[in-house]
Protein backbone atom coordinates (compact mmCIF):
# COMPACT_ATOMS: atom_id res chain seq x y z
CA UNK A 1 0.00 0.00 0.00
CA UNK A 2 1.37 3.38 -0.98
CA UNK A 3 -0.13 5.29 2.26
CA UNK A 4 -0.64 3.64 5.73
CA UNK A 5 -0.92 4.98 9.35
CA UNK A 6 0.91 2.83 12.13
CA UNK A 7 1.26 3.58 15.81
CA UNK A 8 1.90 0.80 18.58
CA UNK A 9 1.23 1.71 22.34
CA UNK A 10 4.39 2.69 24.39
CA UNK A 11 6.13 -0.22 25.50
CA UNK A 12 4.26 -2.31 22.81
CA UNK A 13 6.10 -5.36 21.87
CA UNK A 14 5.94 -7.78 19.07
CA UNK A 15 3.70 -10.19 20.74
CA UNK A 16 1.20 -7.32 21.28
CA UNK A 17 -2.12 -7.69 19.51
CA UNK A 18 -2.18 -6.03 15.51
CA UNK A 19 -4.99 -4.24 14.02
CA UNK A 20 -5.91 -3.40 10.65
CA UNK A 21 -8.39 -0.85 9.69
CA UNK A 22 -10.21 -0.41 6.54
CA UNK A 23 -12.48 2.84 5.96
CA UNK A 24 -15.40 3.27 4.43
CA UNK A 25 -15.71 4.92 1.12
CA UNK A 26 -14.64 8.44 1.08
CA UNK A 27 -13.03 8.14 4.15
CA UNK A 28 -8.98 7.74 4.42
CA UNK A 29 -6.33 5.95 7.07
CA UNK A 30 -7.55 8.01 10.22
CA UNK A 31 -10.88 7.11 10.00
CA UNK A 32 -10.79 4.64 12.91
CA UNK A 33 -7.62 5.16 13.90
CA UNK A 34 -8.50 6.76 17.05
CA UNK A 35 -11.13 4.55 17.99
CA UNK A 36 -9.21 1.45 17.61
CA UNK A 37 -6.23 3.16 20.02
CA UNK A 38 -9.50 3.72 22.34
CA UNK A 39 -10.59 0.02 22.18
CA UNK A 40 -7.69 -1.83 22.28
CA UNK A 41 -4.92 1.02 24.12
CA UNK A 42 -2.80 -2.25 24.11
CA UNK A 43 -2.46 -3.00 19.99
CA UNK A 44 -0.21 -2.10 16.95
CA UNK A 45 -2.67 -0.40 15.01
CA UNK A 46 -1.91 -0.33 11.00
CA UNK A 47 -4.19 1.69 9.32
CA UNK A 48 -3.93 1.73 5.12
CA UNK A 49 -5.21 4.42 2.73
CA UNK A 50 -7.42 2.75 -0.29
CA UNK A 51 -5.82 3.35 -3.47
CA UNK A 52 -8.90 4.09 -5.49
CA UNK A 53 -10.32 6.90 -6.83
CA UNK A 54 -14.44 7.21 -7.04
CA UNK A 55 -14.71 10.82 -7.86
CA UNK A 56 -12.34 11.26 -5.59
CA UNK A 57 -13.83 9.02 -3.13
CA UNK A 58 -11.06 6.55 -1.66
CA UNK A 59 -12.12 2.86 -2.19
CA UNK A 60 -10.21 0.02 -1.44
CA UNK A 61 -11.26 -1.67 -5.41
CA UNK A 62 -13.17 -0.53 -8.16
CA UNK A 63 -17.25 -0.84 -8.77
CA UNK A 64 -19.51 -0.36 -11.85
CA UNK A 65 -22.24 0.95 -9.73
CA UNK A 66 -23.74 0.32 -5.74
CA UNK A 67 -23.32 -3.07 -5.41
CA UNK A 68 -21.56 -3.97 -8.84
CA UNK A 69 -18.00 -5.30 -8.25
CA UNK A 70 -15.36 -5.10 -10.93
CA UNK A 71 -14.41 -8.27 -9.83
CA UNK A 72 -11.18 -8.39 -12.00
CA UNK A 73 -9.89 -6.11 -9.85
CA UNK A 74 -11.07 -6.87 -6.70
CA UNK A 75 -8.85 -9.74 -6.83
CA UNK A 76 -5.79 -8.00 -7.90
CA UNK A 77 -6.43 -5.31 -4.70
CA UNK A 78 -6.97 -8.71 -2.56
CA UNK A 79 -4.06 -9.92 -3.30
CA UNK A 80 -2.22 -6.66 -3.14
CA UNK A 81 -3.89 -6.29 0.81
CA UNK A 82 -2.47 -10.32 1.81
CA UNK A 83 1.20 -9.11 0.92
CA UNK A 84 0.48 -5.93 2.74
CA UNK A 85 -0.87 -7.38 5.60
CA UNK A 86 1.68 -10.75 5.58
CA UNK A 87 3.96 -7.59 5.71
CA UNK A 88 3.18 -5.92 8.82
CA UNK A 89 2.62 -9.04 10.23
CA UNK A 90 6.15 -9.77 9.72
CA UNK A 91 8.65 -12.43 11.24
CA UNK A 92 6.52 -13.10 14.60
CA UNK A 93 2.99 -13.45 15.11
CA UNK A 94 1.67 -11.08 17.49
CA UNK A 95 -0.52 -12.90 20.18
CA UNK A 96 -3.95 -11.59 17.92
CA UNK A 97 -4.07 -10.66 14.75
CA UNK A 98 -7.31 -8.53 14.18
CA UNK A 99 -9.59 -6.46 11.75
CA UNK A 100 -11.93 -3.89 11.46
CA UNK A 101 -13.59 -2.83 7.96
CA UNK A 102 -16.33 -0.44 7.43
CA UNK A 103 -18.45 -0.27 4.23
CA UNK A 104 -16.18 -0.83 1.72
CA UNK A 105 -13.20 -1.79 3.72
CA UNK A 106 -15.05 -4.45 5.50
CA UNK A 107 -15.78 -5.69 2.19
CA UNK A 108 -11.51 -5.86 1.47
CA UNK A 109 -11.78 -7.48 4.37
CA UNK A 110 -14.01 -9.65 4.13
CA UNK A 111 -12.25 -10.72 0.23
CA UNK A 112 -8.87 -11.25 2.28
CA UNK A 113 -10.21 -13.66 4.38
CA UNK A 114 -12.33 -15.71 1.54
CA UNK A 115 -8.67 -16.05 0.55
CA UNK A 116 -6.73 -16.88 3.20
CA UNK A 117 -8.89 -17.52 6.58
CA UNK A 118 -6.05 -18.42 8.44
CA UNK A 119 -4.75 -14.31 8.09
CA UNK A 120 -7.24 -12.87 10.83
CA UNK A 121 -7.72 -14.45 14.19
CA UNK A 122 -10.71 -12.36 14.58
CA UNK A 123 -12.50 -10.12 12.97
CA UNK A 124 -15.34 -6.69 12.82
CA UNK A 125 -17.07 -6.46 9.73
CA UNK A 126 -19.60 -3.30 9.56
CA UNK A 127 -22.17 -3.17 7.19
CA UNK A 128 -20.40 -5.10 4.85
CA UNK A 129 -21.99 -5.80 1.17
CA UNK A 130 -20.59 -9.42 -0.78
CA UNK A 131 -22.84 -9.39 -3.62
CA UNK A 132 -21.67 -13.04 -4.60
CA UNK A 133 -21.34 -16.39 -3.36
CA UNK A 134 -17.71 -16.57 -1.41
CA UNK A 135 -15.98 -20.01 -1.75
CA UNK A 136 -15.47 -22.72 0.59
CA UNK A 137 -13.46 -22.06 3.36
CA UNK A 138 -12.26 -23.74 6.99
CA UNK A 139 -12.80 -20.84 9.45
CA UNK A 140 -12.74 -22.53 12.49
CA UNK A 141 -10.89 -20.99 15.84
CA UNK A 142 -11.31 -17.54 13.98
CA UNK A 143 -13.87 -15.13 15.46
CA UNK A 144 -15.97 -13.06 13.09
CA UNK A 145 -18.61 -9.85 14.29
CA UNK A 146 -21.17 -8.18 11.87
CA UNK A 147 -22.88 -5.12 12.42
CA UNK A 148 -25.45 -3.81 10.66
CA UNK A 149 -28.59 -1.51 10.18
CA UNK A 150 -31.99 -3.71 9.66
CA UNK A 151 -32.59 -0.37 7.10
CA UNK A 152 -29.38 -0.23 5.63
CA UNK A 153 -30.45 0.16 1.85
CA UNK A 154 -26.82 -0.07 0.40
CA UNK A 155 -26.22 -3.40 2.39
CA UNK A 156 -29.45 -5.12 2.66
CA UNK A 157 -30.35 -7.06 5.92
CA UNK A 158 -30.64 -10.45 3.73
CA UNK A 159 -27.37 -10.06 2.25
CA UNK A 160 -25.73 -9.22 5.56
CA UNK A 161 -27.86 -12.70 7.15
CA UNK A 162 -26.43 -14.65 4.45
CA UNK A 163 -22.90 -13.52 4.61
CA UNK A 164 -22.79 -14.12 9.06
CA UNK A 165 -24.62 -17.80 7.52
CA UNK A 166 -21.49 -18.36 5.34
CA UNK A 167 -18.87 -17.83 7.85
CA UNK A 168 -21.49 -19.96 10.85
CA UNK A 169 -21.41 -22.75 7.95
CA UNK A 170 -17.61 -22.37 7.43
CA UNK A 171 -17.06 -22.78 11.00
CA UNK A 172 -16.60 -19.16 12.92
CA UNK A 173 -17.46 -18.12 15.16
CA UNK A 174 -20.29 -16.10 14.36
CA UNK A 175 -21.76 -12.93 16.27
CA UNK A 176 -24.21 -10.40 14.23
CA UNK A 177 -25.51 -7.35 16.09
CA UNK A 178 -28.25 -5.28 14.57
CA UNK A 179 -29.49 -1.71 15.31
CA UNK A 180 -32.86 -0.63 13.27
CA UNK A 181 -30.87 2.29 11.42
CA UNK A 182 -29.48 2.42 7.68
CA UNK A 183 -25.92 2.38 7.19
CA UNK A 184 -24.35 4.54 9.63
CA UNK A 185 -22.10 3.51 12.44
CA UNK A 186 -24.65 3.94 16.07
CA UNK A 187 -23.44 3.47 19.55
CA UNK A 188 -25.00 0.53 20.40
CA UNK A 189 -23.02 -1.29 17.77
CA UNK A 190 -19.89 0.34 18.42
CA UNK A 191 -20.67 -1.26 22.38
CA UNK A 192 -20.59 -4.44 20.75
CA UNK A 193 -17.30 -4.20 18.80
CA UNK A 194 -15.80 -2.98 22.66
CA UNK A 195 -17.40 -6.44 23.61
CA UNK A 196 -16.30 -8.21 20.98
CA UNK A 197 -12.40 -6.87 21.04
Amino acid sequence: MSHYHFRAADGASAEAPLIFLFHGTGGDENQFFDLAGQLLPEARRVAPRGDVSEHGALRYFRRAAEGVYDMDDLARRTAHMIDFVREQIGATRPSRVLGLGYSNGANILASVQFAVPELFDASVLMHPLIPFAPPAADFAGRKVLITAGRRDPIAPANSTQALADYFIANGAETQLAWHEGGHELRQEELAAIQRFL
